[in-house]
């Protein structure tokens, strides 16, 4: 064997060893590569917030309407039969009661209701409310003006009688402060003895803001 023919002997092994390497080289998977990369991204995404528990909460208690007043943020008692309207909106529809004064009528033709309220912030007594709500042209005072604690209220009530109707000749009237106004109320029934238990209902309702 020449030297040439040996020198071009090895330089083609040498080139089929190379070319059997790169043939041995495996091509990529494009599959493995997905997945790779899908495996990933979920390694790298944040761990799912748990859900919040669920927070046991009472069951509502129901609670009936009737002869229940709400509204100006306070709410009063009135017999079923009854129902308390605005007095100012039917006289003036351009005029309404609001939060800091205010004037509620209610009426059948065996009792008359009227409420009213004032802002008065820091008055501890209601007596000048008390002598508003009774009209002295008709209403008079009758026996002994009490204060009663009700609701920790102390609450200024008297009878009172009445010429303002025939139908309806004695009632009472009352007054009180809750928060930072005051409130007066006043009946007028067939019966004297027919005022106080339904003053009594109508005040065990009674609620107002910041009570």
């Amino acid at each position: 064997m020449t030297r040439k023919f040996s020198r071009l002997f090895w330089t083609l092994v040498l080139v089929a060893v190379l070319l059997t390497a790169c043939g041995a080289k495996k091509t990529p998977d494009p599959n493995e590569a997905i997945r790779q990369i899908v495996a990933a991204t979920l390694a790298a995404l944040p761990a799912p917030t748990e859900a919040p528990r669920s927070t046991p909460y009472p069951s509502p208690t129901p609670f009936s309407l009737v002869g229940l007043f709400c509204e100006y943020q306070f709410c009063i008692g009135h017999p079923p039969e009854t129902s308390f309207f605005d007095q100012r909106a039917v006289q003036n529809t351009a005029v309404t009661s609001s939060y800091s004064d205010g004037y509620l009528v209610a009426l059948n033709g065996n009792l008359f209701l009227q409420v009213i309220w004032q802002y008065a912030p820091g008055t501890a007594d209601p007596s000048f409310l008390l002598d508003t709500v009774i009209d002295t042209k008709v209403d008079t005072k009758t026996g002994n003006q009490e204060v009663k604690l009700i609701h920790n209220m102390n609450v200024i009530y008297t009878p009172i009688t009445t010429t303002a109707t025939t139908v309806l000749p004695f009632g009472a009237a009352a007054a009180w402060t809750c928060g930072d106004r005051v409130f007066a109320w006043k009946a007028y029934t067939p019966q004297a003895e027919a005022a106080a238990p339904l003053f009594q209902e109508t005040l065990d309702k009674f609620t107002c803001q910041n009570q």
